[in-house]
């Protein structure tokens, strides 16, 4: 490789060094992994076999879910490695790979919820074309076009990555292998990386914020239009869970990688970091399933198999 970096590994700097929070940050981690791993399974798996659930609504969820599993699998079990390892070490193409899976799976996210927040216009605002609008075939072809724009993208980025060269410190003031990080350390120019860095930031964050916010522009002034205080309340509960991820979300992607280099905190950066890759992915699951009683039906029933077949 011509372009082979002189740096061979990466220290991951992590976060505490005393012993016994090492240990506590051990058990939260391994405790959210294990609640992703598991929450996400059971919604994608009552969500495949309740023939109830077969919606647009639900159809995406479990892109989502498979996103949120992928996310949390690409940061947490090097996490947990790095807080009982004396070495807190990750080698140069294991970093790179990290960082393709994290930025496809972010990226992937929020076209999901810009998909999702789409269909709940169009059930809301649009409910007699919500058949034609939300076939089959245009839910297939939307999340075609979230796996394929979304892989593109994470593609793009690792190999401006790779590009670079590290030839002089190799400690990276995080827990993971993320783009903002790595370009601090680069000993080459990185000009090409930050005006591709600043198109998916508007492509993946701004546009696809401003189309969630027009969508739920248009819902919230046809809820408004409903007479009954009953009608209001079940329809805005249609996109209420989407909503509450949605925002929680977007604030600390938006926080992470587009705020000013000069003004983030990188322990600031840690804590949000640990709310995307690993908090949002196991709050998912709950948001969209407490408060949707055809879903804890399903799950109940998935169970109550699981429990069966043991």
């Amino acid at each position: 490789m011509r372009n082979q970096s002189l740096v061979t590994e990466f220290i991951l700097q992590g976060f505490s060094e005393a012993p016994q929070l090492q240990i506590l940050f051990f058990i939260l981690f391994l405790s959210l992994y294990t609640v992703v791993l598991c929450g996400n399974s059971l919604i994608m798996e009552a969500i495949t076999f309740s023939s109830e659930l077969h919606t647009p609504m639900y159809f995406f969820l479990v892109n989502l879910a498979v996103m949120d599993v992928i996310c949390a699998c690409t940061v947490v079990p090097k996490l947990l490695d790095i807080l009982v390892a004396e070495k807190r070490s990750i080698s140069y193409v294991g970093c790179m790979a990290q960082i393709y899976f994290l930025t496809w799976a972010l990226g992937a996210e929020l076209l999901l919820f810009t998909a999702m927040a789409y269909d709940r216009y169009v059930a809301i605002c649009q409910p007699l074309h919500y058949g034609s609008m939300m076939s089959p075939k245009v839910c297939v072809t939307l999340a075609g076009a979230v796996w394929g724009i979304s892989v593109l993208s994470a593609g793009v980025n690792a190999c401006l990555m790779l590009r670079l060269t590290f030839c002089g410190p190799n400690l990276v003031n995080h827990f993971l292998c993320e783009i903002p990080s790595l370009l601090l350390l680069s000993c080459s120019s990185i000009y090409v990386n930050n005006i591709m860095a600043i198109m998916a930031d508007i492509f993946f964050a701004v546009l696809n914020f401003l189309l969630t916010i027009v969508s739920y522009g248009f819902i919230i002034s046809t809820i408004q239009k409903i007479q009954t205080a009953e009608g209001k309340w079940r329809a805005f509960s249609t996109c209420s869970s989407h909503l509450i991820a949605v925002t929680l979300y977007y604030s600390t992607i938006i926080y992470t990688y587009m705020s000013p280099g000069s003004s983030c905190s990188p322990e600031m950066g840690k804590v949000v970091a640990v709310l995307y890759s690993t908090v949002s992915p196991a709050l998912n699951p709950l948001i969209y399933t407490l408060r949707k009683k055809n879903v804890k039906a399903a799950l109940k029933k998935v169970l109550m198999l699981m429990v069966e077949k043991l």
